[in-house]
């Protein structure tokens, strides 16, 4: 009887182990997946593409290194994996306001709001991203390209457009849209990449809840007192 129950035992526990599915399986694609894109944007923010490894990546993701490489054929490709997953994320972020009927400096600043919590929530995508755009023209060119016409340039577009709106009606002043957009997105995300060397320089901690709050009142009212007509700026810098 007690060998009859032992073995009843096992066999149950043994069926159990193989119904439950285990992270770092291919029984669980979306959670390993997950956590091994989780895993490289940490790896490729601290080390950058040609620094980062995909055994350190492996490892922190608690999966092996064969079960990676099922899902990403090679770091290049994981690369493009991470980079895909920041950018649809800051589309659905971005597009969310901009779809909003609003007049445009409402609109404006609730884009510019939208971005920044976008980065706030994610500090490590601005580092994520930079590298992409420092190898723009080598061998990532192709890649880069991607990344551009399906994300970038639909949403500088977008934002284009808006700020020609607020030219055209009077409510903003009549600057180019171009090198004015390119400088409100550095105005948003530079903090998030100077943050370690600023918390050293003023020994606080640059991304602690109330300093990013702070900071986010700071890029607004600056882009307001930077883009917008005297009559309009005193009315959305307030937001």
């Amino acid at each position: 009887m007690r060998v009859r129950y032992y073995l009843t035992n096992w066999l149950i526990n043994l069926t159990a182990a193989q119904a439950k599915p285990q992270l770092g399986s291919r029984r669980q694609p979306e959670e390993s997946r997950a956590a091994i894109l989780k895993a490289a944007i940490h790896e490729f923010s601290h080390e950058g593409v040609a620094g980062a490894r995909t055994d350190a990546i492996a490892r922190a993701a608690k999966v092996n290194k064969a079960l990676l490489y099922y899902y990403f054929k090679d770091k290049d490709a994981l690369y493009g994996a991470v980079l895909d997953h920041v950018f649809s994320g800051l589309r659905q972020a971005i597009e969310h306001e901009l779809d909003r009927d609003l007049p445009p400096r409402k609109k404006l600043l609730a884009y510019v709001g939208a971005h920044y919590d976008y980065v706030a929530s994610n500090p490590r995508f601005p580092r994520v991203v930079q590298a992409n755009m420092m190898w723009a023209g080598s061998r990532t060119r192709e890649q880069f390209q991607r990344i551009a016409k399906l994300y970038l340039v639909p949403i500088y577009t977008r934002i284009g457009r808006l700020v020609q709106e607020g030219i055209d009606s009077g409510e903003f002043r009549p600057v180019d849209p171009f090198h004015f957009i390119a400088t409100m997105v550095a105005t948003i995300i530079t903090y998030f990449n100077q943050a370690p060397m600023m918390s050293l320089m003023n020994g606080v901690d640059a991304l602690s809840p109330e300093n990013v709050a702070t900071h986010r009142a700071a890029v607004l009212d600056f882009i307001a007192a930077g883009l917008f007509t005297q009559k309009s700026a005193r009315k959305g810098a307030r937001r």
